[in-house]
């Protein structure tokens, strides 16, 4: 039976933050005795008394009917006044927190640039999350460099570098992607020449560490980039994260073997960072049905992550579908690696494929781990990944029952899987659940 070609891989979704606008300053009050200086005294002369009274009562009458009229109200609709005050109170608390926010987050996030820099930043920001001008973002965004750079600010400084990558983010965000990619390019091969020329000199050891850092980040989001379907540069692509997978690898190879400390040369790389690299670069060998290159390194960033995250799920799910995908050959020798690597082996297949059979069996165990560990993930831990994740280990168990001939089982499984994905939203999933059930009522 011919292996189906719906098994692909769920990917976590980005999320963004506003930045909100400053508030205006009030206008300043008249002095106490302003009124007064505006007229003269009156002169005495004899005025009715009832006129003035009666003026006297019109000025005091709305004061007094507002007052009454507010009191019939709440007397009348006691609930309603009540919920009215909590929603303006909540309001005003709304009001309060946004300023506080406004003050605490934002504005601080400008004090490592000079303030000319930072006026700059604010205005690019802008046009980037409140009102998307993306020319006038960019005219801000190229103003605060060209400030920076006369100020002496360092061009390999966190603070640059991530005006750059905003830049890039902007650029991605407008869909113009070749500009993208031509900013952090840019940028990939500034880096690289500071790490060539400067890295190795006495007294840069923390800082060669932070950009060659920054190096491997840029390189994968341009893996990401090149592999999209409006560009589709796979040679790129996988050009970059190579070279990311390779450098996060020797260097950390390299201050192990010289048993180098945080201290002296700066933190390197997390291992969730680390597995990221590798997470893109699987990917990437999945999209040309290289999976006898992808499972390898699926293991690899599962190990790194450990196996008790709803990431973990995401995971252990790719890495079933690229196993049911490959030769028994390769799939053996990605079950050793893993045994190799200690990779929750109680639950891994205990022995190396010799078949096709034992091979979808393989993944079948894989993608039923999945969903026992996202079974025993709670909220505020348990998201959006984890219903993902399940959702679609469903769905590939009951391709592996469709691969070896189990119809009913597999038909079970989909409706399943059709269930979770319709609960969560999932339209994907629904689309090709419910392609694969059509499918497969037609065959039975």
């Amino acid at each position: 039976m011919s292996t189906p070609t719906c098994l692909r891989s769920a990917l976590p979704r980005l999320l963004r933050r506003a930045v909100p606008s400053s508030f205006l300053p009030q206008p300043n009050a008249l002095p106490h005795n302003a009124f007064r200086a505006f007229h003269p005294p009156l002169t005495k002369r004899p005025l009715p008394s009832s006129p003035l009274r009666q003026t006297a009562l019109r000025h005091r009458r709305p004061a007094s009917s507002f007052t009454s009229r507010t009191r019939a109200t709440i007397t009348r609709n006691p609930i309603s006044s009540l919920a009215a005050l909590a929603a303006i109170l909540v309001g005003l608390y709304g009001i309060f927190k946004a300023a506080e926010t406004y003050q605490r987050y934002i504005l601080a996030s400008f004090h490592a640039y000079p303030e000319p820099v930072a006026k700059k930043l604010r205005r690019a920001l802008y046009f980037t999350n409140s009102d998307l001008q993306p020319k006038e973002a960019i005219k801000y965004y190229r103003e605060a460099l060209q400030l920076a750079e006369e100020l002496g600010m360092d061009p390999f400084s966190d603070e640059i570098i991530g005006i750059k990558v905003q830049v890039a983010g902007l650029m991605e965000r407008t869909g113009n992607w070749g500009k993208a990619i031509e900013v952090l390019e840019i940028l990939r091969r500034d880096c690289g020449a500071w790490v060539e020329g400067f890295g190795g000199k006495s007294g840069n050891e923390k800082k060669r560490t932070r950009v060659l850092g920054k190096m491997v980040q840029v390189c994968v989001k341009l893996g990401e980039l090149y592999g999209r379907p409006e560009i589709y540069e796979r040679e790129a692509a996988e050009e970059r994260l190579v070279w990311a997978v390779e450098t996060v690898l020797r260097e950390r190879q390299r201050r192990d073997n010289l048993k180098v400390r945080d201290e002296d040369e700066g933190p390197w790389l997390s291992d969730s960072e680390i597995g990221a690299a590798m997470e893109a670069l699987a990917h990437q060998y999945e999209e040309k049905d290289q999976h006898y290159l992808a499972s390898p390194l699926f293991l690899q960033a599962l190990s790194l992550l450990g196996t008790n995250s709803c990431h973990s799920v995401i995971l252990m799910t790719n890495l079933a579908a690229s196993l049911a995908q490959q030769s028994p050959r390769a799939a053996a020798a990605t079950q050793q690696f893993a045994q190799s690597r200690s990779i929750d082996s109680s639950s891994a297949p205990p022995s190396p494929p010799a078949s096709r059979g034992a091979m979808i069996e393989n993944a079948r165990l894989w993608a039923e781990k999945a969903l026992d560990i996202a079974a025993h993930i709670a909220p505020p831990v348990r998201d959006e990944e984890c219903d993902v994740g399940c959702a679609v280990a469903t769905q590939h168990l009951g391709e592996f029952a469709e691969m070896v001939g189990n119809r009913t089982e597999a038909r079970r499984r989909y409706e399943e899987a059709l269930g979770l994905s319709r609960a969560i939203g999932f339209e994907e999933g629904v689309e090709e659940v419910s392609a694969r059930l059509r499918k497969i009522k037609g065959l039975t």
